[in-house]
């Protein structure tokens, strides 16, 4: 017998004999949730499955709207009503407030320096402020309009290139091109990919190796006693991902603080200046490795939830033709067939709106807000979720509940016509940005870039399903990740309007 077989029979011993103390000492957590009895050893953790948000509702449909399992070692609640939703992120949000920091994120020590991940401390506050305050501020967005349009004139200049030809754009790619150099223009004041060609493919790549690695099952998380082994190599993995994309981000600052030297630069007044001026003034509210970080969360989280999203919607316009009918018929209306939007057209076009939203309830881009973490014991719907639980909130779930939404499964944009449901955090049946202090702070440039881009392409061209399929028959599988994306991509072929 080898040593790497001594040693793993040795830790499975360990752990069986720490989880049959733990199952002595469990009639001491009382007033849990109600959930599945778990096995010995791995709890729960068969019932995941590869689509775990799916699992989980369907465990919720048995257990209730909050529920608890055993996953390996980890304490874990589940969070799948709209009523759970709002005592959990809204009058309990500080008790709650807490990440539980999945182990690929210990790759370069990202949790230490991610706003994503930081607790709720003066640190976080800080990098919080400089997030809302010069990149997502009503002002700034204001400011940085014109390159949010320049963007999308580019984003339409490639399909209309593909209209020409007859070859069919790939969605996706094609949005998260566009997100990414929107983001490096705010934050660098450049392209970080050709915006007239199908490129940046591997970055795209990269950034979803990023979110699949950080998003799967890892039995370190479920067991923290396999730490150092990292039996499935997602953080030596993630490190890798990492290290490429803190590479490129750390030249280009490289780049900016040269040419500063030099003093052969203007001031760009760009994201990047702004961040080196506050680490200048004060070190301790930003510093250089803070500001990679933030890059770093910047264009993973932007990107691909953006280019997502928008993957989603045209999948879903192009699916159910009598909506894309009336989204023509109301985009030509207003704004004039074959137009371009101007995000101030926006306000004009409810039923543009109405579809955007209601992408968001049916594929919300990250179907389990990132997990939350109790550091004690807190009431929560009659329940007590004991300290150093992990809490998971299912906005996938919430969002196709039959018991908030007339046929749930279906893709109604109507049901919105007359409602006064809004994303922003404040309406618990609709939460794919979250809510409370931990909301997502890019929620104000998604909710405008979104429906620009969406209402750009419908309004620009004429579509069809790549490779002659019909609508019915597109393929509306997901593939799990700490986003939800499309499991194939999305292709059609866009046509010059007559």
């Amino acid at each position: 017998m080898d040593f790497f077989t001594i040693a793993l029979s040795l830790l499975f011993a360990f752990t069986l004999f720490k989880a049959i103390i733990s199952l002595t000492k469990s009639g001491k957590n009382k007033n849990l949730p109600p959930g599945p009895a778990p096995l010995p050893i791995i709890g729960s953790l068969h019932k995941l499955g590869d689509q775990p948000h799916q699992s989980l509702a369907k465990l919720a449909k048995i257990y209730g709207p909050i529920m608890s399992l055993k996953l390996g070692r980890i304490t874990t609640v589940v969070i799948s009503s709209s009523d759970a939703a709002k005592e959990v992120l809204q009058k309990k949000d500080l008790a709650f407030s807490s990440r539980h920091v999945p182990d690929a994120l210990h790759a370069h020590n990202q949790f230490k320096f991610s706003v994503v991940w930081l607790p709720v401390a003066p640190q976080w506050r800080s990098l919080r402020k400089i997030l809302n305050s010069n990149i997502f501020s009503g002002n700034r967005l204001d400011a940085n309009q014109h390159l949010r349009c320049r963007k999308v004139e580019e984003l339409i200049t490639y399909c209309r290139k593909s209209s020409h030809s007859g070859d069919a754009v790939d969605i996706g790619r094609a949005a998260f091109r566009t997100s990414l150099n929107l983001l490096s223009n705010t934050i660098f004041s450049k392209d970080l990919t050709d915006p007239y060609q199908d490129s940046a493919k591997e970055f795209k790549e990269l950034v979803g190796n990023i979110m699949v690695e950080a998003g799967k099952p890892n039995l370190v998380d479920f067991f923290p006693s396999l730490k150092k082994i990292d039996p499935q190599g997602i953080r030596h993995r993630m490190t890798i991902h990492f290290g490429k994309v803190l590479e490129l981000f750390g030249g280009l600052i490289n780049e900016r603080l040269e040419l500063k030297s030099s003093q052969k630069s203007d001031e760009k007044n760009d994201v990047l200046d702004v961040c080196l001026s506050i680490s200048k003034e004060n070190p301790d509210e930003i510093d250089r490795t803070h500001i990679e970080r933030m890059c770093l969360d910047l264009f993973v989280a932007g990107t691909d939830t953006t280019s997502s999203t928008l993957e989603w919607a045209m999948a879903e316009v192009l699916r159910n033709p009598e909506t894309l009918v009336k989204a023509k018929a109301e985009l030509e209306e207003v704004i004039g067939k074959g137009k371009i939007l101007a995000e101030a057209d926006v306000s004009n076009l409810p039923y543009l709106r109405c579809i955007v939203k209601e992408t968001l309830r049916i594929h919300p881009p990250v179907p389990f807000l990132i997990p939350r973490k109790v550091e004690m014991d807190v009431e929560a719907c009659g329940y007590t979720v004991p300290k150093n639980s992990q809490v998971f909130v299912n906005v996938w779930a919430i969002g196709r509940d039959p018991t908030l939404w007339e046929d749930p499964l279906s893709f109604k944009p109507e049901r919105f016509m007359a409602s006064e449901l809004d994303v922003r955090g404040r309406d618990f049946e609709l939460l794919p940005f979250g809510a409370g202090r931990r909301i997502c702070p890019g929620l104000p440039l998604a909710i405008r870039m979104v429906p620009v881009m969406l209402g750009s392409l419908v309004n620009s061209f004429n579509w069809k399903l790549d490779g002659g399929i019909a609508p019915k028959e597109l393929d509306m599988g997901e593939k799990f990740g700490i986003t939800l994306a499309k499991a194939q991509s999305l292709r059609a072929v866009p046509s010059p309007l007559v």
